[in-house]
């Protein structure tokens, strides 16, 4: 038994040196060097949560733009689609049950117009505008990338800290598009950049990647345009604070250039119809027949000089013989002749339009014999 114990003693005194892989290493402090990303805070300050979805009427490349805005915005909700038949009114009510201050709502027309709305829940205020020229990032292909959920810069135009209406369009576009600082979904870093510039009563956006620190870029997308129509007081409706006096409505614009086809088109039928009034019956009264270019060119050309070299003459001598006597029309005879020329023009245009009516042909049935 003696022996037992003293084996023991011995195995837990060996164990209790220390080995010199554990004398040679030195515990240092946690470090955090300056390229490391910072630590995630639970708890974010800036709170702002964005419902980003569609009322029924859209197609398929504004649905396409949706999901790319969804894409960059780390900080937003989506939900199903809104009917048509309901008041906007019921979006605040929507944005208060997802728990967000911030609301997108795209609005579709006639399957080919997009409008957006931009709203503060639930006091305002809101903005409406068309979106134009929409390029999604499938269409583009561009060469620039960027990590999904990072934080954008957004860089604006010099033009909205000038007109009080841009510079809340400002605010409100930085509320929505700026993602908040440390939030559980997005990347603690920048690498890419939101432009928003000011050209032509419009708002041009851009989305860039910062390739370098010199200032680099490489262009992301999407692409839009959007055309401010009006801005309200309250969410989703209220008193309007601001209204575009240069906006025209799509279909006003379509309804125009229809009707510019049209005139066109009467014009030229007018223009046939005064060339059919006014022609002459002969292109060369001079030459009756077509033996005239018969025969040598030359003797016919010597010819014609002679005989108009002579009529000439002929016509000086009268004119010496006895004084010119000038010929007028009466103006009795010229209000005659312009009342024909109105009828004969009036009669060739009637023609031409029963040409150009539509005339349904009745089947001719064939007879087997």
């Amino acid at each position: 038994m003696v022996k037992v114990k003293a084996k023991s003693s011995k195995k837990k005194a060996i164990k209790a040196q220390p080995t010199k892989m554990e004398v040679e290493t030195v515990v240092l402090p946690p470090v955090r060097m300056s390229d490391d990303p910072t630590p995630k805070q639970v708890k974010w300050i800036n709170r702002q949560r964005v419902l980003v979805f569609a009322a029924r009427g859209i197609n398929h490349r504004h649905r396409y733009l949706m999901e790319d805005i969804k894409k960059l915005m780390p900080h937003h909700k989506t939900e199903s689609k809104m009917e048509r038949s309901k008041n906007l009114y019921v979006v605040n009510e929507i944005s208060e049950m997802k728990n967000c201050n911030k609301c997108i709502l795209f609005e579709g027309r006639k399957m080919r117009d997009l409008y957006l709305w931009m709203a503060n829940i639930p006091n305002g205020p809101s903005v409406k505008f068309l979106v134009e020229n929409i390029y999604t990032m499938g269409e583009l292909k561009m060469t620039g990338n960027c990590l999904r959920g990072s934080r954008p810069l957004l860089s604006f135009d010099p033009q909205f800290t000038r007109d009080p209406h841009y510079a809340l369009l400002k605010e409100l576009l930085i509320q929505i598009f700026g993602v908040p600082n440390h939030h559980p979904k997005s990347q603690p870093f920048f690498d890419h950049v939101y432009t928003f510039m000011v050209l032509d009563n419009r708002i041009w956006f851009r989305n860039y990647q910062i390739l370098s620190e010199d200032g680099a870029l490489a262009e992301i997308g999407p692409r839009f345009v959007l055309n401010p129509v009006k801005i309200f007081s309250g969410s989703f409706g209220g008193v309007t604070i601001w209204e575009n006096p240069k906006y025209v409505s799509p279909a006003k614009l379509r309804q125009a250039f229809s009707k510019r086809a049209g005139d066109k088109y009467e014009r030229r039928i007018e223009k046939k119809a005064v060339y059919e009034a006014t022609k002459p019956e002969t292109g060369y009264p001079d030459i009756e027949d077509a033996d005239f270019f018969k025969g040598d060119a030359v003797e016919k050309a010597e010819e014609v000089v002679v005989k108009e070299v002579k009529e000439e003459v002929d016509s000086e001598e009268e004119v010496q013989v006895r004084p010119a006597v000038k010929k007028s029309k009466s103006k009795p005879d010229m209000a005659i002749r312009r009342k024909q020329l109105k009828a004969k023009s009036k009669l060739i245009s009637d023609q031409i339009k029963k040409r150009k009516q539509f005339k349904k042909k009745k089947p001719n049935k064939k007879i087997n014999t």
